[in-house]
């Protein structure tokens, strides 16, 4: 019998595996894998940013645990040798309610703790000759990472320490008991005392094959992103953000900085019917029969059906893409925008329709289950990890 058993092999399940055996050394450990690598669903498709934590309601799970984060992933980085740049932020305002919002967003940052400064027309272009805006905010300690490099770093740190980690293992069935926790895989039977499951886009289904009932499902929503050609990577100093409506779930299209000196455009939010399904018009007949099935989902989509039809219309027509870039980036064009992989998000939403935008957790005697963990996971991992040990160990 196993002390632990964590179920996923990306960020979150990773920095938990890690920080289990870092806090109480001597305990067994081991962590279940689906894929045959770590970090390959969100943790790989995402856009590789550390944020500042700029955007987040104070007092929030995700505005405490971000900040904490930031701190915490880079000095990983440093520590294990993982290539970060604290490039910055700037999120452009190119109207004038965006520049009202700046301004409510700006005392945000302040009640959150993060640095941010305004910025004018004149000194966002000395900064950024390529963007256009009448203003700006100035975000100086979001940067950017490979998150797969962290996740490989965490891994070998895990088994440093004395963890297993099993990869192509897919978790078939989960039984509490008295005593322990019976996790069924093709195969073979594991048992664990206590059980962390961190199953990112699967974490609804694996509440209920271990019997927990839940309120909420799912919905995968595809980010798809579009590169620019290599003779583009100079286009931008820092990371470009749109001011973001607050009426609308997403942040918008922005220009990314990647650590690899490449910059992506992206991305925009549309229905993905298949949880992962990264090329285009991906369907998972499963996937599919859970969403439509789900009254949250068409309640979501009703309550958001302008800005969904908008974002599918631009997901097949690049020139509406395009439109939304050119806002502050005028100069970029159509042939700029190539093709790149797509990134898929686990949102969790309750059965009125309502998107769940903070974390939430459900727990038994045995077992806790992250049930949403939504941006910025990755760059809260470890104050995470934090979190779940600490209250673990009060249960």
């Amino acid at each position: 019998m196993f002390d632990y058993c964590v179920i996923g092999g990306g960020i979150v399940g990773l920095a938990t595996a890690m920080r289990l055996l870092e806090t109480m050394p001597g305990i067994s450990l081991v962590l279940l894998e689906k894929e045959n690598r770590l970090a390959q669903h969100q943790t790989g498709h995402n856009s590789g940013v550390i944020h500042a934590g700029i955007y987040y309601p104070p007092g929030s799970l995700k505005a405490e645990l971000c900040r904490k984060g930031a701190a915490a992933t880079k000095v990983f980085c440093a520590e294990n040798n993982v290539h970060f740049d604290v490039c910055g932020k700037l999120l452009v305002a190119t109207s004038a309610a965006e520049m009202a919002r700046m301004e409510a967003l700006h005392e945000r940052s302040r009640q959150n703790g993060i640095e941010a400064c305004r910025i004018d027309a004149e000194e966002l272009k000395e900064r950024e000759p390529n963007i256009n805006g009448l203003g700006a905010l100035f975000v100086p300690s979001t940067g950017i990472v490979d998150y797969s490099d962290i996740c490989r770093a965490m891994g070998r740190r895990v088994e440093a320490l004395g963890g297993e980690i099993h990869l192509s293992t897919r978790v078939s069935g989960i039984r509490e008991t008295t005593v322990a926790v019976d996790i069924d895989t093709e195969g073979r039977s594991w048992r664990a005392k206590k059980l962390i499951a961190c199953g990112g886009l699967q974490s609804d289904r694996l509440a209920m094959l271990a019997g927990l009932s839940i309120e909420h499902r799912i919905v995968p929503f595809r980010g798809e992103y579009y590169r620019l050609p290599p003779h583009k990577n100079a286009i931008v100093r820092h990371l470009i953000y749109p001011i973001p409506d607050p009426a609308l779930p997403f942040l918008g299209i922005h220009l990314t900085r990647m650590i690899d000196g490449g910059v992506t455009v992206g991305p925009n939010a549309v229905i993905g019917f298949a949880r992962e399904g990264y090329p285009r018009l991906s369907v998972n007949l499963s996937d599919t029969a859970d969403i439509v099935r789900f009254p949250g989902f068409w309640k979501t989509i009703f309550a958001h059906r302008k800005s969904a039809v908008e974002e599918f219309r631009n997901s097949f027509w690049k020139a509406g893409y395009l439109k939304e870039c050119q806002k502050y980036c005028p100069s970029l064009g159509l042939d700029d925008l190539l093709p790149c992989e797509a990134g898929i998000r686990a949102q969790a939403v309750r059965k009125d329709g309502t998107l769940i935008h903070d974390f939430l957790f459900a727990e038994t005697e045995r077992m806790l289950h992250v049930c949403n963990a939504p941006s910025p996971a990755a760059t809260s991992a470890l104050p995470i990890a934090d979190m779940i040990i600490g209250h673990m160990a009060i249960k």
